[in-house]
């Protein structure tokens, strides 16, 4: 590129006046896109250390052919302007970047509480509880009239007060019933009639709560549980339901019939044996007792999950007929070391009050381990549960509602209260 600016030597012939000087071609137009370079005002030749640009033009020949630069007109041509120095681009004034936002992490979610969310019923046991509800009707019709239309003042206590003990609740259950619910009304807030009868179902399930206990089958083999209850009151009808309830439940039952006391009683616990397809042990007119024992041996021998005694029904007023039972309890026990492991109490739901005088002679006497409650679809005294919690407070295994096989079920003490109060 430089060999275009080279000097040619100098000519032998004198030197001429200087000629006018040729019109420089007009200059091209600055290209739009760049600018000039601030240092366009010199010749190039100057950047080698060559004369000035005025210099050589009055040096050089005539003939010399004009060098065609892309540079500014010669010196005698009106200087150019200087180019305008390049604006430079407007630097960016630096925004900062926003500062991050904390996202606080996600509040962790609670697991619901056993207490509000609960798993439904089983369809059986849902059709339980229709039974159940339908056979405390004749008991929980007189509370549940007291709640309606009514104000929270001391008349609609007064009034509950005399439904619980015409359900044959007792004077002491009621009296703790009515107390604790004014606590739980007052603790509350409650403001209407429906929302004491809630509290009052609460209150009523608490009370019931201590009676609740499953009946342990397997722990010894075989099991030997000893019935025992006054006539009428549903003993054996009672051990031919349970029997079914363990057959369900995948049990094999052997049956002693050691009622030989009262007329028809073997014959009858005969047909239940039938109908659950079951084994029995029985001896017409033989001793209790010895039926009771081998029945206890043959359990073991045959490898058997349950024995049931069925006993003769015994007055608790009748003490010689009590020791009886005593007997029977004794025989068992030399047949096993640790039998009998259940005595348990038939009670009539329609004797009331009565059924706690029969929980307390019973318990004296055998060391009662559970309850069974029959026919509490035919009677408007189903508080005695509540008496018995209170006062005695024995398990109770099962309630009757009814004569098929399926009436017999294990006591829920909240599903007993919802139950009494619809």
């Amino acid at each position: 590129m430089f060999s275009f600016f080279k000097k040619k030597p100098p000519a032998e012939t004198p030197v001429a006046p200087a000629p006018t000087p040729p019109v420089a071609p007009p200059a091209a137009p600055a290209p739009v896109a760049e600018p000039a370079p601030a240092r366009s005002v010199f010749s190039p030749s100057s950047w080698f250390g060559g004369k000035p640009a005025a210099e050589e033009a009055t040096t050089a020949p005539v003939e010399a052919p004009a060098v065609v630069v892309p540079a500014p007109a010669p010196v005698a041509s009106p200087a150019p302007a200087p180019a305008p120095a390049p604006i430079p681009a407007p630097v960016p004034t630096p925004v900062a970047a926003p500062a991050p936002v904390p996202v606080p992490p996600p509040a962790p979610v609670p697991a619901p509480k056993p207490a509000v969310v609960e798993a439904a019923a089983p369809p059986e046991r849902k059709g339980w509880f229709d039974k159940l509800k339908t056979g405390l009707r004749k008991t929980g019709t007189g509370i549940q009239a007291v709640f309606v239309n009514a104000q929270i003042d001391d008349a609609l206590y007064e009034e509950l007060e005399s439904a619980l003990l015409m359900a044959d609740t007792g004077v002491r259950a009621t009296e703790y019933l009515l107390d604790d619910l004014k606590g739980r009304v007052k603790r509350q807030m409650a403001t209407d009639a429906a929302q004491v009868k809630v509290l009052l179902a609460e209150a009523i399930a608490d009370l019931l709560r201590p009676l609740e206990k499953p009946l342990v089958i397997g722990q010894y083999t075989p099991t030997v549980i000893m019935v025992a209850g006054v006539n009428g009151a549903g003993k054996t009808t009672s051990i031919g339901k349970l029997t079914k309830h363990l057959a369900t439940e995948g049990a094999s039952v052997l049956l002693a019939a050691a009622d030989t006391f009262r007329a028809a009683a073997r014959e009858q616990l005969l047909v239940w044996a039938d109908r659950n397809t079951v084994e029995i042990v029985s001896n017409e007119g033989g001793d209790p007792s010895a039926v009771s024992f081998d029945a206890v041996h043959a359990g073991k021998a045959r490898g058997k999950d349950v024995v049931l005694v069925d006993t003769a029904g015994r007055l608790p007023t009748q003490l010689h007929l009590m020791d009886e039972l005593r007997k029977i309890k004794r025989v068992v026990t030399k047949a096993d070391a640790t039998a009998p492991h259940e005595v348990l109490l038939v009670i009539d739901g329609n004797t009331g009050q009565n059924a706690l005088a029969q929980v307390k002679a019973f318990d004296e006497t055998l060391g009662l381990t559970g309850l069974i409650v029959t026919k509490l679809d035919g009677t408007a005294k189903g508080g005695v549960l509540c008496a018995i919690a209170r006062e005695r407070p024995i398990p109770v295994y099962f309630i009757g509602v009814g004569e098929k096989l399926e009436d017999l079920e294990t006591f829920d003490a909240r599903e007993f209260a919802q139950a009494l109060l619809g």
